[in-house]
Order: C-alpha cells, then structure tokens, then sequence
C-alpha cells in the first residue's frame, strides 16, 4: 500500500476524552435503526398479551395509586380527575425509567458483539432512547383517550400555551435518561451490586419525584429536607411541568425550567465523558 493512501476508518485504543462523532454516528444510521427494530420487536417476544403490556402497565398503576394516595391518603390533585393525574405523571415517569433502565445495562448486555465487531458504541445507548419513544407514543395516546373522556364529562381541562415546550421536556427527560444510565453502565462492568441497587432506587425515586402528588403537598406534608429534596429533584421540575402544560394543574416556573435543563445537559455531559473513557477497557473487566 502506498504512503499517500488514506484509511476510511483506524480504529485505536487512543480517543480523545470527549469523542462523539456525529459523523461517524450518521454513517452507521442503519445500525442504529437495525437496533431500534430489535428493541421493539424483541421486548415482549413470545409472551401472551405482548405490545398490551403497554397499555396495562401504567393503567393499572394509575388505578393502584388513585386508590392508595387520593382515595385513603387524600391527595388534593387541583379539581382534576385523581386517575388522569395519575396516569398524566406515570406517562412522563415510565419514558425517563425504560430509558434508565435500558441504557444502564448496555456494556454487560452487549459484551459479545462489542468484542467482535466494530461501530460506535454510544449508538446501542442511542438506540433504546429512540425505541423507547415507541412506547412513550402509544401510552400517550392512552393519556389523551381519557383526556378527552374527562373532558366530556365536564370537568375543566384546558391545555396552556407550555405545551409548545413538549419537545423540550422529552428532549430533557431523554438526556437525564442517557446520561444517567450510561454512567451506571459504566460503573457496573466493575461493581455489579449497582444493578441490583438500581431497582430499589428507581423505585425509590419515582416516589421522591412528585409522580403520585403535587409539590404543593411534599411542602405541606414532607419533613423540609425531603420536600427540599423533591423541590430542587429535575425530575419532579419535569413531571409538574408534564402535567402543568397538560392538565393546567402543578406548579412550572421559568427558573426550574432552565435549571432542570441545565442539569439535563450536565448529566448528559458526563454520562458520554464516562461512557468514551470505559469502552476503551470495559472488555477487560466486565
């Protein structure tokens, strides 16, 4: 070969500290959407009731809490339905968990074809965000089935001029999603005791993110630390802003708009530093 001939690609050990390659990612489009059908496709493979689960799932938990937190805890929702505000914040909440929870797994669910064949690693992560969007739609469309049921039955629901922000707060949710799963992903080719801690956090967190309340009751109810701490959580700027532009209910300020997006980007920052820095070894040690 002569001197003068140039590689397609080289592929090294040796990255730079933040490497996303926007072009190289756009080169391998039909990788990730190749991904993207894998993930629907095989997500409820060989079971019985199949792509329903998406419908039951967040009904039946918009059904368990209305019974356990309005119904005996009475929780004020603001003169709206307690099940459509229920379910308005298990839509957004079940988004950012499949997302977590899908891409903080990658490295070890993957190890096989990461060691034999070469593509950009950040599409796998890329991949479940973008499948996930799949579900987020049809439960959507769930929310807004019995948006307009409410709707008819007379109750004041009016959508507010928030709603040209929707983009934005899937974008957000997104972000904090990948960010955040890709350094648990990370993390957990070493310590594999974060796997089984992640699924009592989560649960955890969905609780200390205003799903099944509204702030104004963690500030009425809450000790002040843990009502300080669902305050200033991004996720509960994300969901009381959901239901905000939604339902008309919920508190939405500018400044926890633009905190909530700054963190977004921060932990999405840091999510793609670490994700670049442990596929150069992870093979090693998951």
């Amino acid at each position: 070969m002569k001197d003068d001939d140039k590689w397609l690609y080289e592929i090294s050990a040796k990255h730079k500290l933040i490497d996303f390659n926007f072009k190289e990612v756009w080169q391998y489009r039909d990788l990730l959407m190749l991904f993207v059908k894998r993930d629907i496709v095989t997500v409820y493979k060989q079971t019985i009731l199949g792509p329903l689960w998406y419908f039951i799932q967040p009904l039946f938990t918009s059904v368990i809490f209305t019974l356990v937190f309005n119904n005996m805890g009475n929780i004020s929702t603001g003169g709206v339905p307690p099940f459509l505000f229920n379910l308005a914040g298990i839509t957004a909440w079940n988004y950012f968990k499949t997302c977590l929870t899908g891409t903080s797994n990658t490295f070890r669910a993957n190890q096989n074809i990461f060691g034999k064949v070469y593509f950009p690693r950040v599409i796998m992560p890329i991949s479940i965000i973008i499948s996930n969007l799949l579900k987020f739609g049809i439960q959507l469309l769930i929310l807004i089935g019995f948006y307009i049921y409410y709707a008819n039955k007379g109750f004041d629901l009016m959508p507010n001029g928030n709603m040209t922000l929707f983009p934005v707060y899937i974008l957000m949710m997104a972000m904090i999603g990948l960010g955040t799963g890709m350094i648990i992903s990370s993390f957990t080719t070493k310590y594999r005791d974060l796997k089984v801690l992640l699924g009592f956090a989560v649960q955890l967190l969905m609780y200390l993110s205003a799903v099944p309340y509204p702030i104004a009751e963690a500030q009425r109810k809450f000790p002040p630390f843990v009502a300080d701490f669902v305050v200033y959580n991004p996720l509960t700027q994300i969901i009381e802003g959901f239901r905000y532009m939604i339902l008309g209910v919920g508190t939405f300020t500018w400044n926890g708009f633009l905190y909530t997006l700054l963190i977004s980007f921060v932990l999405f920052f840091v999510g793609l530093l670490t994700f670049n820095r442990t596929e150069k070894s992870f093979i090693d040690t998951v």
